[in-house]
């Protein structure tokens, strides 16, 4: 009898809500008991009802409930790693695939410039890129940084010089002492 007494009493001194997680609680492990029987499986759904709502009740009750606190950290505990295998949501803003054809049209036609020139041109039309964002799009389309030389075949050196080696083969040089050509 006293301890029923000391029971209510200390009833009256919980807050409201505290009372009412406490018949919420009693509620839900009513009902996962009814529904299973003899022993309770709980789904994803029950265990994270019975966690958020075992945190409003007094220690005590805390300790007598249908699962543990051991089972509840748990719980927790696989929930956690759940929570980094989200893909991600922010970061920097892709860029346009505009951009990246005009910085990819800008690194072919001219070979000598590098990631602040190709920067540097497009601030000029209007486009605020960074020079890290120039280097990430270009090593994405596999573009060596400046100076991007392909290699000089024969055909296009004797191309480029073809007239200053005939001027070379037809150039003479008379000695005006020795009388002699060199």
């Amino acid at each position: 009898m006293f301890v029923r007494l000391t029971g209510w009493v200390a009833l009256l001194a919980r807050s409201s809500a505290s009372k009412d997680a406490g018949l919420l609680v009693l509620r839900h492990e009513v009902l996962v008991l009814r529904r299973q029987y003899p022993r309770p499986k709980l789904d994803w759904a029950d265990r994270a009802m019975l966690a958020a709502l075992a945190r409003l009740l007094p220690r005590p009750l805390r300790m007598s409930r249908l699962v543990t606190p051991g089972t509840l950290l748990r719980w927790h505990w696989r929930l956690v790693p759940w929570r980094w295998t989200y893909p991600p949501r922010g970061g920097r803003p892709s860029v346009d695939a505009k951009v990246a054809a005009l910085i990819e049209q800008m690194a072919r036609e001219n070979p000598g410039w590098g990631y602040k020139r190709i920067q540097g041109e497009l601030l000029g039309l209007g486009l605020r890129v960074g020079a890290s964002t120039v280097r990430r799009v270009l090593r994405r389309l596999r573009i060596p940084p400046a100076p991007r030389r392909s290699s000089t075949t024969w055909r296009r050196f004797l191309k480029a010089r073809a007239k200053t080696m005939l001027a070379c083969d037809f150039f003479d040089v008379g000695g005006a002492v020795t009388l002699r050509r060199l």
